[in-house]
């Protein structure tokens, strides 16, 4: 006795498995790949805190090969904290030479002179399939700072 098998839905079976497992495999965007090492963002070890409460932080960057706008971002915690601050943003000149960066923001809640988190993002928005924006990262750089007041 035989045992004949139909070979077109055995392929398709094939195919639907293939495609099932191609899809839920971990996708690897462009936005996750690696940047060249020459793209960097940096953050000066001081940053001020206004009597109003705002906060301005600073540092440097360089970055380079951005088809898309790109902008240095800037976040601050409270040392005892979990809680993140929004401090602006920077528009960004991807040239291959180093350029200064400042942030000016006022957080919603008060902040206190002394040492505190800050995490800086080098973002390019690359233009994809017309009209849409993926973020590429070209830097991010988190390092404590001290926030002393003006």
């Amino acid at each position: 006795m035989t045992l004949r098998i139909p070979v077109r839905p055995v392929l398709g079976a094939l195919a639907a498995t293939a495609a099932a497992l191609l899809l839920s495999a971990p996708a690897t965007p462009a936005a996750a790949a690696p940047r060249a090492a020459t793209e960097t963002v940096t953050v000066d070890p001081a940053a001020r805190l206004a009597a109003d409460g705002t906060v301005t932080l600073s540092g440097t960057y360089r970055c380079t090969d951005a088809a898309g706008a790109v902008f240095v971002s800037s976040s601050i915690s409270p040392s005892d904290s979990l809680t993140r601050y929004g401090i602006g943003g920077t528009r960004a000149v991807c040239d291959g030479a180093e350029h200064r960066w400042t942030n000016t923001g006022l957080p919603s809640d008060a902040l206190k002179p002394g040492t505190a988190h800050v995490e800086a993002t080098l973002m390019e928005l690359s233009p994809q399939a017309g009209l849409l924006l993926i973020p590429r990262f070209h830097a991010v750089r988190q390092q404590d700072v001290t926030l002393a007041r003006d």
